[in-house]
């Protein structure tokens, strides 16, 4: 009998965190490529962004993100990506620091200025994969009078402080909800959405990190199913109560 009252507790609580077990996302190979650095000594030049998670600072981003060139953002499937970055001290002895390494996050994309030759001024231009680093960040692995230096860089997992965010803005008809803090392979490759009252509808990326439904939710509490770009599946049931509004943002209790 106690047994069978463990098993049925151990199954109960499965159904209640209702997630897909796959493995965790594990950091990619070196590659090469170049960075350079923006938004000022304090960062507040990187607020905002092409992933549209608004003030860094408030979102738990901080000043160790980046802006992708064309050829890593990816239309803004790679936000919330994580990279660790160190100097290619080897190839430039002069402007890196040894040894030296920072993880950042993806938050921006680095536009193209085909103006400009792709190894003097056009950094992002395609094909080229390139960090514009919030300067803070840069300064970890590069001395501020080079401007430019060559790293070596690996996609690793994101480790973020509490559960996954959920910003629901919009209007009538039109949710749209920025998903953030995303921890383990960082980015998103689909988002469903629940009401109260409704089935699973599928979300699609309006842009960067913001989803959108056309549904009339309002007065439902909502729940989103969540497909990280590495497989692993969470359903966060309810994370958004029946009382919302539009501005506002609901932090969950589980994390990829």
């Amino acid at each position: 009998m106690a047994k069978t009252l463990l098993l049925a507790s151990a199954m109960a609580l499965s159904i209640c965190y209702s997630f897909t077990k796959a493995n965790a996302f594990t950091a990619s190979g070196w590659t090469k490529a170049h960075a350079t650095f923006y938004g000022g000594s304090d960062a507040s030049g990187t607020m905002g962004g092409a992933c549209g998670y608004g003030n860094l600072y408030s979102t738990g981003y901080g000043t160790r993100t980046a802006a992708l060139s064309t050829a890593l953002f990816n239309n803004g499937a790679s936000c919330g990506q994580c990279y660790k970055i160190i100097c290619d001290y080897q190839s430039d002895s002069k402007w890196c620091i040894k040894g030296a390494s920072v993880t950042i996050t993806a938050t921006n994309f680095c536009p193209p200025n085909f103006a400009l030759p792709n190894n003097n001024g056009g950094w992002c231009n395609p094909p080229l994969q390139h960090f514009d680093m919030a300067q803070p960040a840069w300064e970890k692995i590069g001395i501020y009078k080079g401007g430019i230096v060559p790293v070596l860089f690996q996609r690793v997992p994101c480790k973020k402080h509490g559960g996954v965010r959920f910003t629901v803005n919009g209007r009538d008809y039109f949710e749209l909800v920025m998903i953030s803090n995303v921890a383990g392979a960082g980015s998103i490759q689909s988002v469903s959405i629940k009401g109260s009252k409704t089935g699973w509808m599928a979300m699609s990326r309006n842009w960067g990190a913001n989803w959108q439904s056309n549904a009339y939710l309002n007065g439902q509490s909502l729940s989103f199913k969540i497909i990280t770009t590495d497989g692993v599946s969470k359903e966060f049931d309810k994370v958004v109560p029946s009382s919302w509004g539009f501005g506002q943002t609901f932090s969950s209790s589980l994390q990829f």
